[in-house]
């Protein structure tokens, strides 16, 4: 059975984009991550709703002018990024033979995590999702704490109060698990 993707014109889709292997190379490469997501706004029209970069993985939230379009945006992000990187500083990297094949660097898993919006509440928790993650996954103790997502962009909106994030705030995401 083909898995399919949903496409519906001006919606929002939650994104999750994890490493090979997980492996935690996103933070220390944190500007070309940044280039590799600018390099795709330069072929392809969207809006970055939310968004959030652990070492091993990231949750973007985004709006494309094309909705066929969020497929391709993801392929350039991780195309740019692997063609880029220095794999030289990857510890313990290796490729598989079935890569070696393709001729594929082993940077990204191949497929990749989406969910299309269905509405404003929808939006907001997968938001939510997005600003907790780095304490779910025990990187920080608090959401205000990491420095590597748009959390603190909605908090100068007023969207957040700058310590919200404790048990009551998440009740709603606890039993979303989108990694």
């Amino acid at each position: 059975m083909r898995y399919r993707r949903l496409f519906l014109e001006n919606t929002y889709v939650f994104l999750t984009v994890v490493t090979s292997k997980r492996r935690p190379i996103l933070i220390d490469n944190i500007e070309l991550l940044k280039k590799s997501i600018n390099n795709a706004k330069r072929f392809h029209d969207f809006e970055i709703f939310g968004i959030v970069i652990l070492p091993e993985h990231f949750h973007i939230i985004i709006k494309p002018k094309c909705i066929n379009n969020y497929p391709k945006i993801v392929h350039l992000i991780k195309t740019y990024f692997s063609k880029n990187i220095d794999i030289n500083k990857i510890k313990n990297y290796k490729i598989s033979p079935s890569r070696q094949k393709k001729q594929e660097k082993d940077i990204w898993q191949r497929r990749y995590w989406e969910h299309t919006i269905r509405d404003e509440n929808d939006l907001y928790n997968h938001l939510d999702y997005i600003h907790f993650n780095p304490v779910k996954h025990n990187y920080v103790n608090a959401v205000k704490d990491w420095k590597y997502s748009s959390f603190e962009k909605f908090v100068k909106r007023k969207n957040y109060e700058i310590n919200w994030g404790n048990f009551k705030d998440i009740l709603h995401i606890q039993e979303m698990d989108l990694d």
